[in-house]
């Protein structure tokens, strides 16, 4: 009070070794400031019962290629059981800073969440599969070892603006990764799985998302002993402390 005092230059307080009391700016200052402390203390009640209620905003950042997987089958349960959290869902494939971006929370592949993160596990490990389709094996050998397919057609995935994913490969204590190159670049998975059964390249991707492929020879695969499980689907935050119902409520129906 007495820096505010010394700022404004009159004194608001007059104080003896007895008690203490508002002098006339003092009393002018209190009546105009209270109804915007009614309001501050109307919205601070109204944010802490965020804390207790499952109801408000969540922003959530999430990569497209894992939009039908993890988030699009849960939408309906959310909204029945909750229907008044309003979920704000930006789809990116770049590996962005939550915090920084304004983000509640996120979902990605857990190699690419940061470890000061807390992270849930939504999906189980995923394992990787380099497929083409039987017409594309016609006029091109079988790859034998990942370093085989710089002499391959490979269908592209971008994660970013200029970043494409390096294949990365695994055979005992052995790890590699190849920048492969072929005709076909994109950042949706449907387009990839269509590149690959088309004949245009071979693809990089998860064993479960093909394999209904595989099973119908729709798809061959190839490499299968350099293919190890790497970790599946977590949604991340940056701290467990006073988290929002909302939040808690969206991870229970995501890991459900």
């Amino acid at each position: 009070m007495r820096a505010l005092e010394e700022e404004v230059g009159v004194r608001l307080l007059a104080r003896t070794t007895r008690s203490v009391a508002l002098t006339d700016a003092g009393e002018r200052l209190l009546a105009s400031l209270k109804p915007a402390l009614a309001e501050v203390e109307e919205t601070l009640g109204q944010i802490a019962g965020q804390t207790n209620k499952a109801a408000g905003r969540i922003r959530l950042l999430i990569p497209r290629f894992a939009v039908s997987a993890v988030l699009a089958p849960k939408l309906g349960r959310l909204h029945r059981e909750y229907p008044e959290i309003l979920l704000d869902v930006t789809t990116d494939n770049r590996r962005r800073d939550i915090v920084a971006d304004g983000f509640d929370a996120g979902i990605h592949l857990g190699e690419f969440i940061e470890k000061d993160m807390i992270a849930v596990r939504l999906t189980r490990d995923h394992k990787p599969a380099i497929v083409g389709a039987p017409e594309y094996f016609k006029s091109h050998p079988k790859p034998k070892e990942p370093r085989d397919l710089l002499n391959h057609k490979c269908i592209n995935f971008r994660h970013g603006p200029a970043e494409l994913y390096r294949w990365e490969f695994e055979k005992g204590k052995k790890e590699l990764s190849v920048a492969v190159n072929g005709p076909l670049i994109v950042d949706d998975t449907e387009l990839v799985f269509q590149g690959a059964l088309q004949g245009v390249g071979l693809a990089f991707v998860a064993e479960h998302e093909v394999a209904h492929y595989l099973s119908d020879g729709s798809l061959v695969r190839v490499l299968q002993d350099w293919c190890q499980p790497f970790p599946g689907f977590f949604i991340y935050y940056p701290s467990r402390r006073q988290q929002t119902a909302a939040l808690t409520a969206l991870v229970n129906i995501l890991r459900s």
